[in-house]
């Protein structure tokens, strides 16, 4: 804990803040939220380095000393890194290796040699959900963009009839379930259990994706009725390959991971002994870490070696996987630093009097938040780390199923209306070939079903749990 915290602290055990105290501490993270996207949008700054300065920003705002400010964000940066910033790499590996190696062509052409027709839609669906699981979203769309376009185009299907569901797939998946960077974040920032947190979050993606992919897209198609665009057909990953994985062992290797945080879930709902040997092993084998290395060095013989690489190119494959997510983690732990400077100025407890004060369920505030945020700076992982330090003082006392749907509420608040701040914005506008009003209609309002469909679904949960 650093100075400024333990001050802070004190003068809370000593006098509650005034609120005259709050009205500052709330100027002050408008103001440092309000920097953070100016330089973001309208100075194009990273945003490792504008969550940098509106940190800094947000500790001199509200009257902290800079000394205490640094070491809060530099705590938080490093704590959040340490957190998940290992997890973020592994599953970068994989996913790396689902696509080099034609895992992820295997699970495609085998999925759409059984679909026809009206199936389509829900086959594009699973295919993205399944794909998604282990894919930063970015990856999955230049993985699966190819695809849409060249079913649309030989079955004679609408773009978006297609296009939609295989969107709220990957959109769903990069949002709600670990081990996805925002959700990542939430689950440490708020000490959520990853293995029940996985388990709820995949009961509420299951019918978003449905109403946001195959039900919605029937809408998407007839508002927007576009050609697949010929010049936009990029070749596969797997082309220059002599051979694949089969179908079985990569559906198999990309699912262990859940399999195994499920199960140590499962068992420690069930069992509930930390001194019994089944649930000591499931501890191990179901934790994130050794659960996502062990899919990786499975992937390494069920993907890479199956592909036919050579321990060259397995290990080219995994250092040319590690380099693009330079910038992710970055920010993910600049989202930290911000976030514990949030908590370490005390705006926990004034979102607590706030909550209080105007009687809004936690869940819907926290929602609340990540919409807000989301629409300012159009990224959902800046959402989510953002709105998790703001509300993380709620978790304390709530049950593990509770702080589970607050991780999934923050993380259907961060997918709200995608517009032109939002780099998955044009990625979607460009490759389907659509106007930026052709892509509002589409994309940001499936995009907005998810986020609201999202936290309908939480609210009900909460009432049942």
């Amino acid at each position: 804990m650093t100075s400024l915290s333990v001050e802070i602290l004190a003068a809370d055990a000593a006098e509650p803040i005034t609120s005259a105290g709050n009205a500052q501490l709330g100027i002050a993270v408008l103001a440092g939220i309000a920097l953070i996207v100016l330089l973001i949008t309208r100075f194009k700054l990273h945003a490792f380095l504008a969550l940098t300065i509106g940190s800094l920003a947000l500790g001199a705002f509200a009257g902290a000393p800079l000394a205490d400010t640094i070491k809060s964000f530099t705590t938080g940066l490093g704590n959040t890194v340490a957190g998940v910033g290992v997890l973020i790499a592994l599953g970068a590996i994989l996913g790396k290796l689902l696509a080099d190696s034609g895992g992820a062509d295997q699970i495609v052409d085998t999925i759409l040699a059984r679909a026809s027709g009206r199936a389509m839609p829900w086959a594009m669906v699973l295919i993205a959900s399944v794909i998604g699981l282990p894919l930063f979203f970015e990856v999955g769309i230049v993985l699966l963009i190819p695809v849409v376009l060249l079913v649309a185009k030989r079955g004679n299907y609408s773009l978006m009839r297609i296009g939609i569901p295989a969107l709220a797939g990957l959109s769903v998946m990069h949002g709600l379930i670990p081990p996805h960077p925002g959700p990542l974040v939430a689950i440490d920032a708020l000490g959520a259990n990853l293995g029940v947190t996985l388990a709820l979050g995949l009961v509420v993606a299951v019918p978003t994706v449905i109403i946001a992919g195959p039900l919605f897209s029937r809408y998407a198609a007839r508002w927007v009725d576009i050609p697949a665009p010929e010049n936009m057909i990029p070749t596969r990953p797997s082309e220059d390959l002599d051979k694949r994985p089969g179908f079985g062992a990569t559906v198999a290797t990309v699912l262990l991971p859940v399999v195994l945080m499920l199960v140590k879930a499962l068992v420690d709902i069930v069992v509930d002994d930390p001194d019994n040997g089944l649930q000591k092993v499931t501890d191990v084998i179901g934790s994130p870490l050794i659960a996502l290395l062990a899919a990786v060095i499975v992937g390494m013989f069920t993907l890479g070696r199956a592909a036919g690489f050579t321990k060259e190119r397995l290990s080219s494959t995994v250092e040319k996987s590690l380099a693009p997510i330079a910038g992710v983690l970055l920010i993910v732990g600049a989202g930290g630093g911000f976030k514990q400077t949030l908590i370490d100025i005390g705006v926990g407890q004034m979102i607590l009097d706030f909550s209080e004060n105007w009687s809004i369920p936690a869940l819907l505030l926290a929602w609340l938040i990540a919409v807000a945020i989301r629409l300012a700076t159009g990224s959902a992982t800046v959402a989510t780390i953002s709105a998790a330090g703001l509300v993380a003082p709620l978790a304390e006392g709530m049950s593990t199923s509770e702080t589970a749907l607050l991780v999934l509420a923050i993380g259907a608040g961060s997918l709200f209306f995608s517009h032109v701040n939002d780099a998955g914005f044009w990625l979607v506008k460009e490759y389907f070939g659509m106007t930026v009003g052709q892509t509002i209609k589409t994309w940001s309002v499936m995009e907005t079903i998810i986020s609201v469909v999202g936290i309908v679904f939480v609210l009900l949960l909460s009432l049942v749990l």
